[in-house]
């Protein structure tokens, strides 16, 4: 399906201290290993991040787009003295990891040099480690907490924890310093093009949980995609005006953001049949993936509506699944939303009141590299049997707000090639 991200929702997170019967799958503190190829290019390094401290809420530029680079990524400086690290924001998995000097036993060529460990390990009886386990676990070695990372892509991260400081730059001058958990990876196989994985799931091992419980910043994260690419990302409370946020309550049980109840698909304004629709969001999943019933029915009225007009299939075109070819080689998905119908999510929200997560067609929609319309909702009954996942092209040019104080979820139009107006920015 060429460079999509099919989704870093963590199906398996699974960390203990393992035993370890040779050497060269225990690494010790040291060394260096060359890795693969990277893809991606990467904006200034020293466009970093920005605190109001008055607000307490810090936002993060972000580089990248849905097509053709499949990802975003945003720069984090960790280590004394800092050092900056592009890193994969995922709402699906709670712990953020840096490719990792351990030394490597399996790492990909990254933008910047392994994350050099400095010893401050984590013990397997830390809370922060038990946090990360699900049910019982045995420390075979006190003194680390080694994990492993498996995502519904494939890939995986293997490594120990440790303690480090993040550096927060802040707008007004000097930064604020935070002694956060972070997982440094020595088995990463597969390819990569950033540094690692910035984790912003609900857990408590994640970046944004560990700030709010140092009393750093609200609960609160979101993010802000770019139809033009880029965007930002947020954490506190205080960048939205809440009464313009369409609020929906989020699953206690879940440890991923799933809405609470279901919803039906719409397309064009009306129904399609498919209702009782799970819902989780995914920033880790480039693109959006419908259970088989209901990317069924919104291919087909996709198609149906083409039908009238002057697109063909393209069948040489495998960018993704489906693809049509115009009366010429598009540039800009601007070119075309005029021809397509939008799709919505429609949620009861007790009465006769319903709220929508609306889709527009630049909101499912790319243009390939041979200029042909593409779909960006996918089959995805083989990798989420039980869920629809919002990936990242269905929320762009909207404001979404994973608010885990309160277990709400929230979503907003808005311009996300500008950031916040009412915050200065360090370029």
């Amino acid at each position: 399906m060429g460079k999509e991200k099919v989704g870093l929702v963590a199906l398996v997170l699974i960390v203990s201290s393992w035993a370890v019967s040779s050497a060269s799958s225990s690494p010790s503190f040291g060394g260096d290993l060359s890795r693969g190829k990277a893809s991606l290019t990467f904006g200034s390094a020293s466009s970093s991040l920005v605190l109001n401290r008055v607000g307490s809420s810090v936002v993060l530029p972000l580089d990248g787009n849905v097509y053709p680079t499949g990802s975003y990524n945003t720069t984090i400086h960790i280590g004394q003295p800092p050092k900056p690290y592009f890193l994969d924001p995922d709402t699906g998995s709670d712990l953020t990891w840096l490719q990792c000097d351990a030394p490597c036993v399996q790492c990909t060529r990254t933008p910047h040099p392994l994350y050099p460990p400095k010893g401050d390990l984590v013990n397997c009886n830390n809370p922060m480690c038990a946090s990360l386990h699900s049910g019982d676990y045995k420390c075979d070695r006190l003194e680390r907490c080694e994990y492993k990372v498996q995502y519904a892509d494939g890939s995986s991260s293997r490594g120990v924890l440790v303690k480090d400081v993040v550096n927060f730059e802040s707008y007004r001058g000097g930064f604020l310093r935070s002694h956060v958990t972070l997982g440094c990876g020595y088995d990463q196989p597969g390819p990569s093009n950033v540094d690692g994985v910035l984790g912003l799931g609900k857990g408590g091992s994640s970046i944004v949980s560990q700030l709010s419980s140092q009393g750093l910043v609200a609960n609160v994260l979101g993010h802000c995609l770019s139809t033009r690419g880029g965007g930002f990302l947020f954490f506190g409370d205080d960048l939205y005006d809440f009464p313009r946020i369409t609020w929906r309550p989020l699953s206690y049980k879940s440890k991923h953001y799933s809405l609470v109840g279901t919803a039906e698909l719409l397309f064009a304004g009306k129904p399609t049949g498919q209702k009782d629709l799970f819902l989780l969001f995914d920033s880790g999943s480039t693109y959006t993936y419908f259970s088989s019933e209901a990317y069924e029915a919104l291919s087909s009225r996709v198609k149906e509506e083409l039908r009238r007009k002057d697109f063909t299939k393209a069948v040489d075109d495998d960018t993704l699944p489906l693809c049509w070819k115009g009366w010429k080689s598009f540039k800009d998905i601007r070119e075309v939303t005029k021809y397509f119908k939008p799709f919505a999510l429609s949620f009861n929200s007790g009465g006769r009141t319903k709220t929508q997560f609306e889709v527009p067609p630049e909101s499912y929609l790319i243009i390939s590299d041979k200029g042909n319309v593409c779909m960006g909702v996918l089959n995805g009954t083989e990798i989420y049997p039980n869920a629809n996942v919002i990936g990242d092209i269905s929320m762009q040019d909207k404001m979404v707000i994973y608010d885990n104080a309160n277990h709400f979820l929230g979503w907003a139009s808005e311009d996300c090639s500008q950031l916040p107006k009412s915050r200065a920015f360090a370029a």
